[in-house]
């Protein structure tokens, strides 16, 4: 990394490239990243590094007579003498655009954020103090106990600056952990994955994960075969976070307004108000909600069905997506809800669900006469986004309960199900518990999930090659 990029605040980047800009209005996002990483194999560390990194959005609006275009370019490792270059760029994108369907006035009024001029947040190895010694010692344990663990943990922050040309000064800094584990069988026949989000590493025990795995591995040691078919099925809440992550990723009110969507009505309109569960689940999202916090105003570096480019800056609210089991809101900018008729509702930081249950999965596998318990969902594809119906394959564990026990291990499963309808299907929540979606870990990582508990989850085949 270049001097220049060391000692160029991103503060001053923003306002450099704002003094710079010749459009009639200008956006300007300054992403400062950094990383630090834990990587592990057969019990032993096996890497380990920091990272460090800057990327500038520079979004040019140009007001012409058939309206207003926009253009947006990004780059890394910005410094001072690619600022200009940059911002022409995106002027010349604009001039050469044709007027943005969703062109708005730039958000203004916003109080400027009071650390807006401040150094940005850095993660080091330091995030590790207290974690690393206890991985030490969940290797010693898997050692003793016969077990291989592999893994990484991983810790971000990034510290986002937004400065627009109608004087917002907006900054959000941006914790992001985590940890996923897997034990393995000496011979490598049995696996066994768990996996955390957290915020600093303070909240998470590689010691009490590697006892978990330990219990699951010792579970596979009796395998059993069984068919394809509809069982009871108990959904860990990393399983719930991947399905109901991508429910809402298809929650664009535009989308639903037009009939393309499965919360869009027969005939025309939408599902708005619509039962959805039996249960009285509530999905919301809150920026300011305990161990899950996230930016309370949009950020959005490019404009898509539930993002704007115009709407950077805008609070974003707590907002209860279903409520009581009803479909409460979809998510909309501010051009989409014009269009829509419907309430502002911007995009989600976080996702939490609750039905009010109190049990833990523990507790729920203790009260499941026969069914299947699973550890995670993978390759997550959507078949048909009419009833968003998806289909992936079951990873790392499913176990076979029966009379309140797990007696063994079962092949793995592709599935073919619809996070809307399996809502509509739950017969039993458990525990509201923070959790980790692993097919979506890349993308989304701020997630509070209970167990679901579906009567007849669909096991359209078995995968015996997972």
């Amino acid at each position: 990394m270049s001097s220049s990029i060391r000692i160029t605040k991103p503060h001053e980047i923003v306002e450099r490239a704002l003094e710079l800009s010749t459009a009639d209005g200008c956006v300007v996002i300054a992403d400062e990243g950094s990383s630090a990483n834990l990587r592990w194999a057969g019990n032993a560390l096996t890497t380990n590094g920091v990272t460090r990194g800057r990327t500038l959005t520079v979004i040019a609006t140009v007001d012409g007579k058939e309206g207003t275009a926009s253009g947006v370019v990004s780059r890394s490792a910005v410094t001072a003498d690619d600022l200009e270059p940059l911002v022409r760029a995106a002027e010349a994108a604009a001039r050469g655009a044709s007027p943005a369907e969703d062109a708005q006035p730039l958000i203004t009024g916003t109080p400027a954020s009071p650390d807006f001029t401040d150094a940005p947040a850095e993660t080091s190895s330091a995030v590790f103090t207290d974690f690393a010694p206890a991985l030490g010692e969940a290797f010693a344990r898997a050692r003793e106990g016969g077990r291989e663990l592999y893994g990484f943990a991983n810790h971000e922050l990034v510290s986002t600056y937004v400065g627009t040309s109608t004087g917002l000064r907006l900054r959000h800094d941006q914790p992001n952990g985590t940890l996923e584990l897997n034990a393995k069988s000496p011979d490598r026949q049995r696996s066994a994955w768990a996996g955390r989000s957290t915020r600093d590493f303070k909240d998470v025990d590689p010691t009490v994960l590697d006892a978990e795995l330990a219990v699951r591995l010792g579970w596979a040691e009796r395998k059993i075969d069984l068919p394809a078919g509809r069982y009871e099925t108990l959904l860990p809440p990393t399983a719930v976070a991947d399905l109901l992550i991508y429910q809402m990723w298809s929650a664009a009110a535009r989308d639903a307004v037009e009939g393309r969507t499965v919360f869009s009505k027969p005939g025309g309109g939408t599902r708005l108000g619509e039962k959805l569960s039996g249960l009285p689940l509530s999905l919301r999202s809150d920026p300011n909600a305990p161990g899950l916090e996230s930016a309370p105003f949009v950020i959005a570096h490019s404009s898509g069905d539930d993002a704007s480019v115009f709407d950077n800056g805008l609070p974003v609210p707590a907002t209860e997506w279903i409520a009581d089991g009803h479909l409460n809101r979809l998510s909309t900018t501010r051009h989409t809800a014009g269009l829509t008729g419907m309430q502002l509702s911007p995009g989600f930081g976080n996702l939490i669900l609750d039905a009010g249950g109190e049990k833990s999965l523990e507790e729920m596998v203790a009260s499941t006469e026969r069914g299947l318990l699973l550890t995670c969902l993978w390759y997550i594809r959507e078949v048909d986004p009419a009833t968003l119906l998806l289909t992936g394959l079951t990873r790392d564990g499913v176990y076979l309960v029966e009379n309140g026990q797990v007696v063994g291990e079962v092949n793995n499963f592709r599935f073919n199900e619809s996070p809307v309808d399996l809502l509509s299907r739950a017969s039993e929540a458990g525990r509201t518990e923070k959790t980790l979606p692993r097919e979506w870990s890349d993308w989304f990582t701020r997630a509070a999930m209970p167990a679901l508990r579906i009567p007849d989850f669909n096991m359209s085949s078995v995968s015996k090659g997972v």
